[in-house]
């Protein structure tokens, strides 16, 4: 079965043919760092991953490249109201992304270019340069450098706007404005005095790159001009991708992406994010509240990507529930398994339906769908004594094949020494038909972290997932 992805530029689910299979080429949307990212942001981030971990799992060899925008107008208005230098501002939310995607077991891109390191500031300089000469770009009466988009008729075929039908509204200087205010977008920013110490000599004069310009000089710096993927948020298509596209393609006269990956809007509790409505959160909200980064990051990823995703608490406690199941499931398995050698020819462990399922464009519902299912069957196979220990040692394969992709499971963490001095005293108690000491043992063992299961075939013992 080929993959297929949705293309936001041909508005259709297209088969994934890359340039040079099975090298994959994609550059994502990081974050601005003038503040924590919040929750909007990783539902980006953790579809993302699951993206590379899936086309990986397929056989491919991935080359991702996230970028840190760390010099924009929010990075210099938050720096300039803290009272500090840029990159004294922005290096506690770097160090805070990095940290935030370890919680959310994100894999590492291979690059994380930021858009103030010279190298990549001498790219977006050559390639501004390269515009100018073509008289693509123009210097205004303000000193600033504009794209013109007169000069690239395809502008507007990513947002599918109609230009004939809009009007341009002359030069944009800001970031971020809407559809209607089309218009020539600022390449490079002439200094002014709001800008203070921030700014870079070049030969058009003092300045600091446009937004959109530092993505393109990235991308293509670091996975030259054609790449297979690119991804970010559907706010994201204009004006930034569509300025990208005209850039880069204007630059290197080839096609700079072959498929663009937009995943929707999340809401929260139904509504738009915003601090304003009080449910505005960063992921270090929600760990401060007690939740787990896996419970954060399997709520997160149970919707498709192109799908609004409604955050909510409620969700966030089934999360919690959904991979206490999954635990219980693969602590059963371990259990029959033991030491046996997997029976490879078992039928159950032999399905591909799971991969099958995001094959067609992540439909991470029928993914997960697979996986209890199979739960459901295999729970059902051992309380009726059929499931052989060979079975159960192949279907912890066929788990680990799938964590690889979702990385839901819990790693194995060794029992402390005084939990286990605690078990063992408890078994000991329980044997003399001591229950109230029983239940004051489990309780100290809980406040330990760890929660204990009285079953036919002993106490079975948990690591705590969250608080309660």
């Amino acid at each position: 079965m080929p993959i297929k992805f949705y293309n936001t530029y041909s508005r259709r689910l297209e088969v994934f043919e890359p340039i040079a299979p099975p090298k994959v080429k994609i550059y994502t949307c990081g974050p601005t760092v003038y503040s924590f990212a919040h929750i909007g942001n990783f539902r980006a981030y953790v579809f993302e991953d699951l993206l590379q971990r899936h086309l990986e799992a397929r056989g491919f060899e991935v080359e991702r490249v996230m970028n840190l925008t760390d010099v924009d107008d929010k990075t210099i208005r938050g720096s300039r109201e803290a009272g500090v230098s840029l990159s004294e501002f922005t290096a506690k939310f770097k160090r805070s992304f990095f940290e935030d995607i370890e919680s959310l077991r994100l894999q590492r891109a291979r690059y994380f270019p930021a858009a103030t390191e010279p190298e990549n500031l001498a790219k977006m300089i050559e390639m501004i340069d390269n515009l100018l000469e073509q008289e693509i770009a123009y210097q205004a009466d303000d000193r600033s450098i504009y794209f013109r988009i007169s000069k690239y008729p395809d502008y507007g075929k990513l947002a599918h706007l109609n230009l004939a039908e809009l009007r341009p509204t002359g030069r944009i200087q800001s970031d971020e404005y809407e559809k209607e205010n089309l218009g020539d977008f600022a390449l490079w920013k002439a200094w002014d005095e709001k800008d203070g110490s921030v700014g870079w000599e070049t030969p058009w004069g003092k300045g600091r790159p446009g937004w959109h310009i530092e993505c393109s000089a990235m991308a293509t710096r670091l996975l030259g001009p054609e790449l297979d993927i690119h991804c970010g948020g559907v706010d994201n298509i204009f004006p930034h991708h569509e300025a990208e596209i005209a850039q880069s393609e204007c630059v290197n006269r080839k096609k700079f992406v072959r498929y663009w990956l937009h995943n929707a809007h999340l809401l929260v509790e139904g509504q738009k994010m915003s601090k304003s409505l009080g449910n505005f959160f960063t992921l270090r909200d929600l760990l401060d509240k007690g939740f787990s980064g896996r419970e954060l990051r399997y709520a997160l990823i149970r919707v498709n990507y192109r799908l609004p995703l409604n955050f909510t608490f409620d969700g966030l406690r089934e999360a919690r529930q959904s991979l206490l199941r999954i635990d219980e499931w693969v602590r059963r398995l371990h259990d029959i398994a033991r030491d046996a050698s997997p029976d490879l020819q078992f039928p159950a462990a032999q399905s591909d339906k799971f991969f099958e399922a995001l094959d067609d464009d992540l439909n991470i519902s029928a993914a997960l769908a697979e996986v209890f299912d199979q739960i459901r069957e295999t729970n059902s196979s051992i309380d009726r004594n059929e499931l052989a220990a060979g079975e159960a040692a192949a279907l912890l394969i066929w788990w680990q094949r799938i964590n690889q992709v979702l990385q839901l499971q819990e790693e194995e963490e060794a029992t402390p020494e005084n939990v286990t001095t605690l078990l063992k005293k408890r078994a000991d108690v329980r044997a003399d038909k001591n229950w109230s000491l029983s239940d004051a043992l489990r309780a100290e063992i809980e406040s330990l972290g760890w929660l204990v299961k009285d079953t036919k075939d002993g106490q079975k013992l948990t690591k705590k997932s969250g608080k309660t």
